[in-house]
């Protein structure tokens, strides 16, 4: 994670400046890389955007497969995270130098052209090394499969979390006997939590943190919240906009309430809101990778997913998934060695969730190790009620969808749009988003497979 003062985002693309190697920019990053074993051993070229704590947790998973497996040399590279990664890899796979594995997030894989930049599963071989597909939440495994086929093998959830100061809340007459926050089933409830909290807060400080003028985290809320309404996008064809904007009116009017109530400072958006929480601050919303730091500064503190203030459980949710870029030739003891390091690693993901991550192979949040971690076990519900993206090209973590959209959430929560203004304006680019081809195709979200 770094310091808490930056965005995770910020923090890695700081940190991808330093990794420029290879013809694509590429550097080789972990332990045992410059020690590739010759001759008729396998050897696995993976290509990973992680850095900062998940990159470390990600070597020292490596280096266990490599203890485990001596047979099988794995060469990692990390590559600067977002839109350069993706660029990265499809150059790679367009021209037939794509890497044995690689990482992804979920919800970009229908845009990745799948059977034409990635390569499909072999599920018979993932099972033969331990994955099956009930070992995973339907939702999930569902959302990782494009025409039949599975193109995405799932490693986390990462989820937008409500952090609490355990003692604030002590002080304000919010914690339960549990020790933990007190349910809360509507926006009314929320802001009569938020003001008590207040009352209990030292001065100079706010109430919450919810990165107001963050287009990414805002979109992030944004969906959460929508999705509690039951609200939808597109309808199964892909062929209409579904948008609710009464719905979107609803959310877009509750963000902005934090603002207007005295509750968020627009001064102290972004970083600052983290450093006002490690200070006293009561609550802060940001995304599970923050758990590291929380942890590490201390802090007497809970972690929830996002309150459910319209009625139903849902909190925004992305996932880190291993991807088969396409190869020509893929196929023999190389392809099989890549099914079986991703395999190794999902079913081996409590290193990974000591990072904030929920792992997504389900067997691992029943063992005892995974119980007595803390806040990881307080939110792990959120397993359940994941509010994600829909299912198009446009779609996922630092998506076209994000870019268009998020702005607009945005300039609600910070005051310079009306809900309503930003709600059409939403439902306006939805449309425009619709009509437009994938440039890793040409289809249109209609036209592109999605169905699962």
């Amino acid at each position: 994670m770094g310091r808490p003062d930056l965005n995770r985002r910020q923090l890695l693309g700081g940190l991808g400046g330093l990794f420029v190697a290879g013809s694509f920019g590429f550097a080789a990053l972990g332990t045992g890389a410059d020690a590739l074993a010759a001759g008729t051993h396998p050897r696995v070229r993976y290509w990973n955007l992680f850095s900062g704590g998940d990159g470390s947790n990600m070597i020292a998973m490596l280096d266990a497969f490599r203890k485990a497996n001596p047979d099988i040399a794995v060469k990692d590279s990390t590559l600067q995270w977002g839109n350069p990664f993706y660029t990265k890899l499809a150059m790679a796979a367009a021209g037939n130098r794509a890497p044995d594995l690689g990482v992804m997030h979920l919800g970009r894989v229908t845009g990745f052209s799948p059977g034409r930049l990635l390569d499909p599963w072999n599920v018979g071989l993932l099972a033969k090394y331990g994955v099956r597909q009930e070992d995973f939440s339907p939702a999930l495994w569902k959302r990782a499969v494009v025409d039949g086929k599975l193109y995405a093998l799932p490693l986390d959830i990462h989820v937008q979390l409500c952090f609490y100061r355990k003692d604030v809340l002590k002080k304000a007459g919010l914690l339960g006997t549990d020790g933990r926050i007190v349910p809360v089933t509507s926006a009314d409830e929320w802001f009569d939590v938020l003001k008590e909290a207040k009352r209990a807060t030292k001065k100079g400080l706010q109430t919450i943190g919810l990165w107001a003028n963050d287009q990414n985290f805002q979109w992030w809320f944004f969906v959460a919240f929508y999705t509690q309404l039951g609200g939808t996008w597109f309808n199964a064809g892909n062929t209409e906009v579904t948008f609710d904007t009464d719905k979107a009116v609803q959310v877009l009017t509750f963000l902005r309430r934090h603002l207007t109530d005295g509750y968020a400072d627009p001064g102290f958006a972004g970083p600052a809101g983290a450093e006002q929480f490690l200070n006293g601050s009561p609550f802060v919303w940001e995304g599970n990778w923050s758990v590291p730091v929380y942890s590490g500064a201390k802090l007497d503190y809970g972690a929830t997913p996002l309150p459910p203030v319209f009625g139903k459980q849902a909190t925004h949710a992305e996932s880190h998934a291993f991807v088969l870029p396409h190869q020509s030739d893929r196929g023999g003891p190389t392809n099989e060695a890549a099914h079986r390091l991703a395999a190794y690693v999902v079913t081996h993901a409590r290193q990974w969730a000591a990072g904030g991550h929920i792992p997504a192979y389900t067997p691992t949040l029943s063992t005892a190790a995974y119980r007595k971690l803390d806040p990881q076990s307080e939110y792990v519900s959120a397993m359940n009620h994941q509010a994600t993206e829909p299912k198009v090209w446009f779609a996922g973590s630092t998506g076209i969808l994000a870019q268009r959209v998020g702005p607009i959430v945005a300039a609600s929560t910070m005051g310079s749009t009306r809900p309503e203004n930003a709600a059409r304006r939403m439902k306006g680019a939805l449309t425009q988003l619709l009509a437009m081809k994938n440039p890793m195709d040409g289809m249109t979200a209609a036209e592109g497979g999605a169905a699962a």
